[in-house]
């Protein structure tokens, strides 16, 4: 899965993301179990549009 590595950093041990705001962690956690639970409707929609995936928004509301 793609994500903008420029606002994420990974530990390089875990693969997690290394976030100092606890929000911005929990919401990539949740882009990431959003991505997997329709990862059959990403796939079929990257047949029309290759390389597409739903925006990952980092801004809190």
């Amino acid at each position: 899965m793609y994500i903008a590595h420029s606002a994420l950093r990974t530990n390089n041990k875990t693969k997690k993301p290394l976030l100092k705001n606890n929000e911005l962690a929990e919401r990539y956690l949740g882009y990431q179990t959003a991505c997997n639970k329709y990862r059959a409707e990403i796939a079929a929609i990257q047949q029309y549009i290759p390389g597409w995936l739903p925006p990952f928004e980092r801004k809190a509301f």
